[in-house]
C-alpha cells in the first residue's frame, strides 16, 4: 500500500462511481479527503465511510464547471486542513449520441464539466502548491480520448483535451515541484456497464486482450501510486488502465 499519511486530497466526483473508490483509496493510504460533487446527500455518505477508515473528511457541495465553487472549495479545504497535497479532477458526465443528432447543449455540457471543470480546479488549487512548491495533480481522461468512440464525439474531445491539458500544465510547474499526470481508463466496471445489455457487453470485452472489464479500484491503485512519492519523477504521463485495449 502506498504511505499518504498526512497528506490532503480533493476528488472531484467523488459521490459515487470510480471518484468514490478513488477516495477511499486515497484513505486507506492515509490521506485526509476533502470530497466533492453535486450530490449532497452521496456526499455525506461518502464522508462517513472514509470517517469509518480513521481519517478525516469534509463534504463540499459544488459544480466544477463554476470556477467560483472551485474557488470556494480550495478555501474551504485550506481552512479545514491547512494545505493542499494533491487535486484529482475526476468530475465528469456524458451526453452520447451520434454527431447528427447531437444537440449544442449536449456539446456544450460534456465540454464545461469535463474540460472546463478541469480547468477551473486545477486554476483554483495551483496557487496553493506554488506556494508551498509541492503537489501533484492527477485528471482522469479516458481511452475514448486516445482511440475515439462512436457516439461520443464530445466525450472523447473532452477527454483527448484533458491530455493536452495535462501535459501542458506539467512543463508549467514542473520546476516547482509540482506533478500532473492524467490516468486513462478503459471500459470499468461500473453501474454503467453493469445496466449495457449483455449481447453489447461481450463485444465491448472483445475489444480487450485481457478478455475483462477493469475494475474501479485498478484505475484508484493507479491514481494511489502517482499520488504517493514514488512517482516523483513521473509528471505530463498519461497512464492507460485499460486491459490492453489501446496500446
Amino acid at each position: 500500500m502506498m504511505d499518504l499519511k498526512d497528506k490532503i486530497a480533493i476528488v472531484t466526483g467523488a459521490a459515487q462511481g470510480i471518484g468514490k473508490v478513488i477516495a477511499l483509496g486515497l484513505a486507506k493510504c492515509g490521506a485526509d479527503i476533502a470530497v466533492s460533487d453535486i450530490n449532497e446527500v452521496s456526499l455525506n455518505e461518502a464522508v462517513k465511510e472514509i470517517e469509518t477508515l480513521g481519517r478525516k473528511a469534509i463534504a463540499v457541495k459544488m459544480d466544477v464547471s463554476s470556477l467560483k465553487d472551485c474557488e470556494a472549495m480550495v478555501k474551504k479545504t485550506v481552512e479545514t486542513f491547512g494545505r493542499i497535497d494533491l487535486l484529482v479532477n475526476n468530475a465528469g458526465i456524458t451526453r452520447d449520441t451520434v454527431l447528427l443528432r447531437m444537440k449544442e447543449e449536449q456539446w456544450d455540457q460534456v465540454i464545461q464539466v469535463n474540460l472546463k471543470g478541469t480547468f477551473n480546479c486545477t486554476k483554483a488549487v495551483i496557487r496553493s502548491m506554488f506556494k508551498q512548491k509541492s503537489g501533484k495533480i492527477i485528471n482522469i481522461s479516458s481511452v475514448t480520448g486516445a482511440m475515439g468512440n462512436a457516439g461520443q464525439a464530445n466525450y472523447a474531445s473532452s477527454k483527448a483535451a484533458v491530455m493536452g491539458f495535462t501535459k501542458s500544465i506539467a512543463r508549467e510547474y514542473a520546476h516547482c515541484g509540482i506533478t500532473v499526470n492524467a490516468v486513462a481508463p478503459g471500459f470499468i466496471k461500473t453501474a454503467m456497464t453493469d445496466a449495457i445489455p449483455d449481447k453489447d457487453r461481450d463485444a465491448m470485452i472483445s475489444l480487450i486482450p485481457a478478455k475483462r472489464l477493469g475494475f474501479p479500484e485498478d484505475v484508484a491503485d493507479t491514481v494511489c501510486f502517482l499520488a504517493s512519492d514514488m512517482a516523483n519523477y513521473i509528471t505530463g504521463q498519461v497512464i492507460h488502465v485499460n486491459g490492453g485495449m489501446y496500446m
